[in-house]
């Protein structure tokens, strides 16, 4: 570390902040602590005793150790690393830490004999202040869809990013616009599953940071921006065996996808609703999520597929992997691809079979009628009558994540109690306020 005269130690939180401090190089290796309280917070600031948080035990100290594999250039300056902490209390790992679950989801296919890769794409919308206090969508009138250079880029800020994401080591395979004015997609290049989802954790605050240094917000919220199209996080995943080839492969198929991909099908689709909460936990990531977009919202699957919510892309052989569609920028990116691994895995373990694919348009007779809950607190509610998902993910996560993000839906309910009666897909101004600043 002797390059850097300090270290920015960040980690990500139950609400997919990132928290952390900055410290002097020479101590960065001795760690930090914080209050475990932190667990408990809601985007508000308010709280309550959540499990995990020890509000009612003095408020110990979560100890958060530097990993120094994930040590990297920071994008502050050139004398200021960055790397990405564990959370433990009192010698032992912290269970409700989200970095802690996506480890044990890898160390659960590791117990099948399968080593996880990951990819993962973003989605998210440019903003620039309205002139009276708030943000609209930054003026790009010559974006379209797949573009790239000045007409869709007029100040160079993906450039920016860009470039400060290879001189950070978080490895961009591509950028380009999106489908609506001001919306862009960032794909990041396939990895192991822990660094593939350090990686996006640290390129989304990069990107947002990097905006605010031009004047404007980047927002990945799912839903930012009434009557457009709306954002999501694609969790693609496949895995080697013990001989280096890819599991999810069998070339003797018609489909040239194996039973193991088979199962992960069936598990993604039997434990949809169970881990939408996880995937899409705002308040906020409930107005993308309805039946006339490409969502991900149905527990459906198919090939090629952008209606169904897991899609199998066209490679096949070695480049075989599945793509979960159904979370949003809100969603705590290790929380999340934890997720949709353990859903998987479920079906592996239980034996599943996988249901007919997707062979209409997703919209017209579609091939199942399960669906995601339509407000935060039905997906909730789905999450907590899953026991098997909920004992796969980790109790102790589940348990504190139901707990905030219920104070979460009653503080929105508390300023919209007409909620009920209201489009369910036009934003209202809580959530701008509740999420805007932080995602």
């Amino acid at each position: 570390m002797t390059e850097y005269d300090r270290i920015r130690v960040l980690w990500p939180d139950h609400l997919g902040m990132a928290r952390g401090k900055y410290l002097p190089a020479r101590l960065a290796d001795n760690g930090t602590g914080h209050a475990a309280a932190v667990f408990s917070l809601g985007f508000d600031r308010s709280f309550g005793p959540a499990p995990g948080a020890f509000l009612e035990d003095g408020i110990p100290d979560l100890h958060a150790t530097m990993d120094p594999a994930t040590l990297r250039q920071g994008w502050d300056d050139a004398k200021t690393g960055l790397a990405i902490a564990d959370l433990s209390m009192r010698g032992e790992a912290y269970p409700f830490a989200p970095r802690f679950a996506l480890k044990k989801a890898i160390a659960d296919w590791e117990a099948l004999g399968y080593q996880v890769k990951v990819g993962i794409e973003l989605e998210g919308y440019v903003l620039e202040p309205d002139g009276d206090g708030g943000w609209k969508p930054w003026d790009t009138p010559g974006s379209y869809v797949y573009g790239t250079g000045p007409l869709v880029d007029p100040v160079g800020l993906l450039d920016d990013i860009t470039r400060t994401a290879e001189a950070s080591g978080l490895p961009v395979e591509s950028i380009n616009a999106e489908f609506d004015n001001a919306q862009f997609e960032m794909t990041l290049e396939y990895d192991d599953a822990l660094k593939a989802a350090d990686d996006a954790f640290l390129f989304r605050l990069m990107a947002r940071e990097r905006a605010m240094a031009h004047g404007l917000r980047m927002t990945f919220l799912g839903q930012p921006i009434d009557q457009i199209s709306g954002t999501g996080v694609h969790v693609n995943f496949s895995f080697l065996d013990a001989d280096g080839a890819n599991p999810l492969a069998d070339d003797a198929a018609a489909d040239g996808l194996s039973e193991l991909a088979g199962q992960c099908l069936a598990g993604l689709c039997a434990h949809h609703q169970g881990m939408t909460a996880l995937l899409a936990p705002t308040v906020n990531a409930y107005r993308r999520l309805n039946l006339g977009g490409f969502a991900g919202v149905r527990a459906s699957w198919g090939y090629d597929h952008r209606v169904a919510g897991n899609r199998v892309p066209p490679p096949r052989g070695a480049g075989t992997r599945l793509e979960n569609r159904t979370a949003d920028g809100s969603a705590n990116i290790h929380t999340a691809i934890a997720a949709v691994l353990q859903a998987a895995r479920l079906g592996v373990v239980d034996g599943l079979a996988r249901p007919e694919p997707e062979m209409g348009d997703g919209f017209e007779d579609p091939s199942t009628d399960v669906v995601s809950a339509d407000s935060l607190k039905g997906a909730l509610a789905h999450l907590e009558a899953d026991a098997a998902f909920c004992d796969a993910i980790g109790r102790d996560l589940v348990d504190n994540f139901v707990f905030v993000k219920n104070m979460e839906w009653d503080r929105f309910i508390a300023a919209t109690p007409d909620w009920a009666d209201r489009d369910p897909t036009m934003i209202t101004p809580w959530e701008l306020s509740e999420y805007l600043p932080y995602h």
